[in-house]
């Protein structure tokens, strides 16, 4: 008897059973278990991941060598990590990311800021902060606080952000207005800005860092509200494999260092500006520099460097003044010696193209006679130092290094060796004897400098093309939308 009640019973359990799973079938259809990693299964096995993004400076754009930009950079990179190809859909403004990322798309990728009540979508780690800033017309006196935002013709872009820190500050200053388009980019924001169209705008620290040189007559202003954090989107629905992968992806490119470096080759280097003196440095680049681009061309064809370096090196030798003359008599662009031209059989150090063709050869063979343990950068750290204080003062600098525990083949440690070839306890020691052992520890910092700052006006450059590629639009407010005071 109780074998036959516990069938009975087991049989109307799995009745149960069977019904209430028709009813949720029925019921509730849209209930669906989709496997963790699916997502990013599907993009390994078709071999390459779709990216919506814009093309912007700040994101992506076709540079002198193929596609750039600090997010294509990073997408790129994230691509090679899976070991899939990028293909990018670039056709879209800030609004249209996310809705195309949840209906279609792999990854999104366009200065997207981390904004909450983004449903379908799932935002990765922090990438970088991006600081509201308010930016205002030359001119414009007492710009200083929020409450002097009110009544001025004020814009920004819709979907970047910065609208969101705008609507914040309209709760405590009601009166506030402000005009904001999603079919502008931020330089051409900048030029509204600057031609008068509008008296302010509203964009981001980094951007205005990488804008600044075009518009000379946009005033920073001050940071609004608080920062926010620049993040890729995926969708959410479809298992957590590819948000987990790129965050794992980001997180190394942090722990690294690789992400900093980014960052700092794209945004990094506005104080480079104080630094050489804005005017001074941005005159000689406009007035004397494109009389010698060609022939440090020329020459870093021949030697293997980048022309830029050579020509950073030509501006801390002589600012560009082919008839510069030091008091010890060095001349020239490149201020060659006389025993250094003759090694490198220039005749006339006054000639550009003769002392730029020496002067890259000449730092060429100083970087090929170093050991071969050193490498890197800094073997052409070494190679500049020398070019400056002389090859034997360096190994007597590198000795010395050696002997305090340091790594006669690190930079590092050998730029802290040379000051003391100023001092008689230690350069009596040495082979060589005194030098300003202090000259070329400035000289390669001013070298790296100026480098990086050709490198930031040519890709700024670079990008502010666009711009002038862009129709003008008769009516410059026409691509804007009003948002009104709050009374």
């Amino acid at each position: 008897m109780p074998t036959l009640i516990c069938r009975h019973f087991l049989t109307h359990y799995r009745v149960y059973l069977a019904i209430i799973a028709t009813l949720l079938l029925v019921l509730v259809p849209r209930i669906s278990w989709t496997p963790p990693g699916e997502h990013l299964k599907q993009i390994i096995a078709k071999d390459f991941i779709t990216v919506h993004t814009r093309n912007a400076p700040t994101t992506y754009y076709e540079g002198r060598q193929g596609p750039t930009g600090f997010e294509y950079e990073l997408m790129q990179r994230f691509a090679d990590h899976l070991g899939v190809s990028l293909n990018l859909n670039a056709s879209h403004h800030p609004e249209s990311v996310l809705p195309t990322v949840r209906e279609q798309g792999d990854l999104g990728a366009a200065m997207l800021p981390l904004l909450p009540d983004s449903p379908g979508i799932h935002y990765t780690r922090p990438i970088i902060q991006m600081q509201p800033l308010v930016v205002y017309r030359r001119g414009l006196n007492g710009i200083r606080e929020p409450k002097d935002l009110v009544g001025l013709e004020l814009g920004t872009l819709s979907g970047a952000g910065t609208s969101e820190a705008l609507r914040a500050l309209q709760h405590d200053y009601p009166r506030l207005s402000w005009k904001e388009s999603q079919e502008l980019e931020v330089a051409e924001l900048l030029a509204r800005v600057e031609d008068g169209t509008l008296d302010a705008a509203i964009i981001f620290d980094h951007q205005f860092r990488l804008n600044r040189l075009f518009f000379p007559s946009v005033e920073r202003g001050f940071l609004l509200g608080d920062p926010l954090s620049l993040v890729w989107a995926v969708p959410s629905g479809r298992g957590l494999g590819l948000l987990e992968a790129a965050n794992q992806f980001l997180l190394e490119l942090q722990e690294n260092g690789s992400l900093e470096r980014l960052v700092n080759r794209y945004f990094g280097h506005d104080d480079y500006l104080e630094y050489v003196g804005t005017r001074t440095f941005l005159a000689h680049l406009d007035e004397r520099l494109p009389a010698f681009t060609e022939l440090f061309q020329q020459a870093a064809s021949k030697t293997g460097f980048d022309w830029k370096l050579l020509a950073a090196v030509g501006y801390q030798e002589s600012h560009w003044d082919p008839h510069a003359v030091s008091p010890t008599g060095v001349r020239g662009l490149m201020m060659l010696t006389h025993p250094t031209a003759s090694e490198m059989g220039i005749a006339d150090r006054t000639d550009p193209a003769q002392s730029i063709d020496g002067g890259a050869r000449y730092l060429r063979s100083l970087k090929d006679r170093l050991p071969d343990t050193i490498t890197g950068d800094d073997r052409l750290y070494l190679a500049m130092a020398a070019y400056n204080v002389g090859l034997g003062h360096l190994y007597d600098a590198r000795r010395i290094t050696e002997s305090r525990g340091g790594d006669p083949n690190s930079w590092q440690d050998v730029r802290a060796a040379l000051p003391l070839l100023q001092q008689r306890e230690w350069h009596s020691q040495t082979r060589h004897g005194y030098a300003r052992g202090g000259e070329p520890v400035i000289y390669v910092r001013n070298i790296r400098r100026y480098y990086e700052m050709l490198e930031y006006v040519e890709r700024s450059r670079l990008q502010f093309f666009q711009l002038e590629q862009t129709p003008v639009n008769d009516d410059p407010l026409l691509l804007f939308e009003l948002v009104p005071p709050l009374n």
